[in-house]
């Protein structure tokens, strides 16, 4: 199964840890975790490239954990309302889009929230 965690501060969404495989496919096979890595991969390019904000990531692959934290989703750390929303927004967006993929897979998937203030 693989957990995914997004983390917010004040009502908005900044980052996220995912860990596991989902076990739904065979190891290089699995569509649902190839899914999940595609998205993942999709907004940490769109925070750096298309918003010109820095992203903290780190991928492990010994223990399948990733971690993503934009502090620019933050109004402490980004004075610019338009990228602070984009980015935001866009974490906001993967929380749902993972929480719908619940309907279907809520065998190999785990999708929580907590509220703790952002560290890098």
């Amino acid at each position: 199964m693989t957990k995914i965690v997004f983390f917010r501060s004040g009502g908005v969404f900044y980052g996220f840890e995912e860990q596991g495989h989902t076990g739904y496919g065979e190891a290089g096979d699995d569509i649902l975790c190839a899914a999940i890595s595609s998205m993942t991969m999709f907004l940490i390019n769109t925070i750096e490239v298309a918003y010109a904000s820095s992203v903290d990531y780190t991928i492990e692959d010994d223990d399948t954990r990733i971690r993503v934290c934009a502090k620019a989703a933050l109004p402490e750390f980004e004075s610019d309302d338009y990228k602070r929303y984009a980015v935001s927004g866009i974490m906001m967006g993967y929380y749902c889009q993972l929480s719908d993929m619940l309907e279907e897979y809520a065998d190999y998937l785990d999708v929580s929230v907590m509220d703790k203030p952002y560290e890098k």
